[in-house]
């Protein structure tokens, strides 16, 4: 027998490193060999600065290529000498993903300085990485002083005029001198005296009024500014101010009549303003017919002075022949210019052959409105009524009324009150319907039925439900006739009412009174009785009367009922009802 050989011992780091790595050449295929630890990449991480001693939070967002859980996930501070500050509030066994992962720290404070910042994170396995710095600048924020509005940005020669400027300040601070500087072609201080001193501004924002002061005509540099508490002084951004003489603009607010009788005198009136006073050596109403024929209202006022508001006048009066005219207001200036306003149509219709008369003894006709040219403004008012309490809408009184002007037209010698359903909602929430009115109340006229006047009209009664029609008078809140009130779900019923004193009558007539046809219907307000005529015939008296002063404006209008007491229109449809004319004897 053999005698086995000697083995040569290995040194045991050598014979423990050899025998690892014999085993794992041997025992592992290569592709199964471990790969590298993940890695975190850093998405993004704010802030960037901050306030001194203000609590800021740090907010860090990584992600992995692949997911693995990490010890700890924080956001680290390093001032300059390299102390640790860190943000708290550090994650701990977090999941990191390609979707990644957002951290949002506590808060802490710093004093001011410049900071390395960056994120971090530790492998379960204990070891720490850090992720790449950025600069955490900790400073307070430079002073921003911002000019929201200065004026103003024009002026007339040697008048005097105030410096307004508006600023803010992204913090508050207090400013030594608040002014308005103005610098002249040449550079000359020419600023605006009486500026505010030791004011303090901040970030809702300050207006500062200067003293006033004049300039020669011309161009010159403004700006806004303020002196420091240090002394140093900061101009805002400029603009121009520019002095020159500001054009005279002269407008024409209203020219009247627009219609006229033939044969009948009638008085023109202009009222007009102009951008800046002067006098003007004569004003006037001028007419021109078709062929171009100067027909001027006699009286033009002379050396009369037109300011910024309103000026009325007034010319002597004259009649025309039936036809139709250019009408216009004009002025002729003190150098002997003369300037025409705007022109405007003039109608003038041919006199009626025949007097109408009425019902009530004694009386003669004083005010028609006959409805054969189209509704004029010196008589008739189709946009308000002080009867309404918004003045152009009504929710009160069961009423769906939002007045629109358009619904008012004229043809074939009427006027016809038109109503649709509209998109406005009504402060009950209701839906209104544009209707037409006409009210003698706020117009050039200003007509008014008084005690002893005898008011009629002829009017076709609508078909439709939901229609309310009516002749009426107001006039300070109250001084109510009703002449009418008509609904078609009650087609032969006229409702007639004494508001002032009450007394009301449901008169009732199926030949007399029928939806789609025409009526005529006349009120007599006696100082103790108030007397109606349906076509001619007295049909109620009530014994009641308005007093023996008594005064009121006509109004002529559709309402529409909200279904209240009567039904309401139905959606889609058009109701309508018509008058062929108004008139007031006396």
């Amino acid at each position: 027998m053999l005698s086995p050989l000697p083995r040569a011992p290995f040194p045991r780091a050598v014979r423990t490193g050899a025998l690892i790595a014999a085993l794992l050449l041997t025992a592992i295929p290569a592709a199964a060999v471990a790969a590298p630890a993940p890695r975190v990449t850093q998405r993004s991480l704010t802030p960037t600065s901050a306030l001194p001693d203000t609590p800021v939070a740090a907010r860090l967002e990584v992600e992995s290529a692949t997911c693995f859980t990490v010890a700890v996930l924080g956001v680290g501070i390093r001032d300059a000498a390299g102390s640790n500050l860190d943000f708290p509030g550090a994650l701990t066994n977090q999941q990191v993903c390609p979707r990644g992962v957002t951290l949002t720290t506590g808060t802490r404070s710093f004093p001011a300085g410049t900071y390395r910042m960056f994120g971090f994170y530790q492998e379960l396995g204990g070891t720490w990485h850090n992720l790449p710095e950025q600069t955490l600048t900790v400073a307070e924020p430079p002073l921003v002083v911002t000019a929201d509005k200065l004026t103003p940005k024009s002026a007339e020669p040697g008048t005097p005029v105030v410096g307004q400027l508006t600023l803010h300040a992204s913090k508050c601070f207090t400013a030594a001198v608040l002014g308005v500087g103005v610098r002249d072609a040449a550079g000359n201080n020419l600023d605006f005296p009486g500026g505010l001193t030791n004011q303090q501004v901040c970030p809702k924002g300050l207006t500062v009024k200067t003293g006033a002061r004049s300039f020669a005509a011309g161009t010159y540099r403004m700006f806004g500014f303020y002196q420091d508490q240090a002394g140093g002084w900061h101009n805002l951004p400029e603009q121009p101010f520019t002095v020159a003489e500001a054009p005279l603009v002269v407008t024409a607010d209203r020219v009247a009549p627009d219609n006229a009788t033939a044969g009948s005198p009638v008085t023109g009136q202009l009222t007009l303003h102009a951008s800046k006073c002067f006098t003007a050596a004569v004003l006037g109403v001028g007419v021109r017919d078709a062929a171009g024929n100067n027909l001027d209202f006699p009286g033009a006022p002379t050396n009369r002075q037109v300011c910024t508001q309103d000026v009325t006048v007034k010319t002597g009066a004259r009649s025309f022949p039936a036809g139709t005219y250019r009408m216009f207001g004009f002025y002729q200036d003190q150098a002997g210019g003369w300037h025409n306003l705007p022109e405007q149509p003039f109608t003038v219709s041919p006199a009626s052959t025949e007097d109408p008369t009425a019902p009530v003894a004694g009386k003669q006709l004083v005010w028609r409105e006959e409805f054969d040219r189209p509704i004029s403004a010196l008589k008739w008012n189709k946009a308000t009524s002080s009867a309404y309490r918004y003045g152009t809408y009504n929710p009160d009184d069961d009423k769906l009324d939002r007045i629109d002007p358009g619904k008012v037209t004229v043809a074939d010698g009427a006027a016809v009150f038109s109503a649709r359903r509209s998109d406005f909602t009504l402060p009950n929430g209701r839906t209104a319907w544009d209707t037409g009115l006409i009210t003698t109340e706020h117009t050039a006229e200003r007509f008014m039925v008084r005690t002893g006047d005898y008011a009629e009209t002829r009017v076709r009664m609508p078909k439709e439900l939901g229609a309310w029609p009516a002749l009426w008078t107001w006039h300070q809140g109250g001084n109510e006739i009703d002449s009418f009130e008509y609904h078609p779900d009650n087609p032969s019923l006229l409702e007639l009412t004494n508001h002032v004193n009450p007394a009301q009558k449901f008169w009732h007539d199926d030949t007399v009174v029928k939806p789609g046809e025409w009526v005529t219907i006349g009120t007599h307000y006696g100082a103790r009785s108030v007397d109606w005529y349906v076509n001619d015939v007295k049909v109620f008296e009530d014994r009641a009367g308005v007093g023996p002063h008594w005064s009121a404006y006509l109004i002529l209008n559709l309402s529409l009922c909200s279904g209240e007491y009567h039904p309401s229109p139905k959606a889609g449809t058009t109701v309508s009802f018509a008058s062929d004319y108004v008139r007031v004897y006396r």
